[in-house]
């Protein structure tokens, strides 16, 4: 039996402010570094920074290597 869905107005997303385009994509544009941290193995360190990206809240930060960042 299917029940009936309740939608939450916190988790509608505007398509006007995001800039889609006809395929309905948008480009992922890094905006702040929130954080920075050196991971160590063995043999090297590598390090990783948090990034805010355009058109998500802070929640959907991600680590990413600071390597590939740079490039």
């Amino acid at each position: 039996m299917l029940k009936k869905c309740v939608g939450d107005p916190m988790s509608i997303v505007h398509l006007k402010g995001l800039g889609v385009d006809e395929s309905l994509s948008y480009e992922e544009v890094p905006v702040e570094i929130l954080d920075r941290q050196v991971k160590k193995l063995r043999n090297k360190e590598i390090t990783y920074v948090k990034l805010l990206w355009k058109n998500h809240l802070v929640e959907g930060a991600t680590w990413e290597s600071e390597a590939d960042m740079m490039s």
